[in-house]
């Protein structure tokens, strides 16, 4: 069974109004290059409701870029899974490096973080992995990325409901990226981990590159076998930039 393409804009701290209504707009008008990539777009938690209702009557999902690992409570400036479904979110980020990184998200607290959205009935879960540059240096990769998903997804007995997106940290936002080989080399990785966590439906998940995606990359990424889409930062912030990578996304469906 073919893997239905996926592309996740991350806006990260950036855009207004302004860029949503020009996003939903290039979108819908070019709706018909990438009929069968699913697209989700994840802006700041407070142009939610403004993305919901600019793309409504359109096939365009809503992300958060994270949420609070309980339910509900004291936990001022968080968001529960339920105040994002509220908000029309259909799929949450979780793991990011940058919030690894700054914000305190231990590999504790995204196991929390992934078992609040997979106890959802609508919500996915975008799990983040990926090592450092010296860590590709040293050779680590594998044993970093193997870490990171058995830390997130160690008591976790389903899979219909995750996708994974693998970002080193030396390509996120540095130009730099992983040449596909070396990308697919992960993927392949991340593959066979997946199967052997939840059988045949691991072969199911899709696995997302991310780390500098651009328009004039995208099509040479996503041709590769286990390279199911691309979760794009910077790029997804022009509208010409995200729709080509869309648009680059739908050679897989084929």
């Amino acid at each position: 069974m073919q893997r239905q393409p996926l592309v996740i804009a991350n806006w990260k701290m950036n855009g207004d109004r302004k860029l949503v209504t020009t996003m939903a707009e290039a979108l819908r008008e070019h709706a018909a290059d990438y009929p069968a990539v699913q697209v989700v777009v994840c802006p700041p938690a407070v142009l939610l409701e403004a993305w919901q209702q600019a793309v409504f009557y359109d096939q365009i999902y809503l992300g958060a870029q994270d949420v609070n690992e309980h339910s509900h409570g004291a936990h001022t400036g968080e968001h529960s899974c339920s105040l994002l479904a509220e908000a029309g979110a259909s799929f949450v980020l979780l793991g990011h490096s940058e919030r690894r990184q700054w914000y305190g998200d231990s590999e504790p607290r995204i196991a929390a973080k992934v078992s609040q959205v997979l106890a959802q009935d609508n919500m996915t879960a975008v799990l983040c992995v990926g090592e450092s540059a010296e860590q590709r240096q040293q050779q680590q990769t594998f044993a970093v990325v193997a870490a990171q998903l058995a830390a997130a997804l160690g008591q976790v007995a389903r899979c219909e409901q995750l996708v994974i997106a693998y970002e080193p940290i030396w390509a996120i936002g540095t130009g730099a990226t992983a040449s596909p080989e070396q990308a697919q080399e992960v993927h392949a990785m991340i593959r066979q981990w997946l199967t052997e966590k939840f059988g045949s439906a691991g072969r199911e998940v899709r696995i997302l590159y991310g780390g500098s995606v651009k328009a004039d990359n995208a099509a040479a990424l996503f041709a590769q076998t286990d390279i199911d889409g691309g979760l794009i930062g910077g790029a997804s912030l022009a509208a010409d930039q995200f729709v080509a990578i869309c648009t680059a996304a739908q050679t897989r469906s084929s």
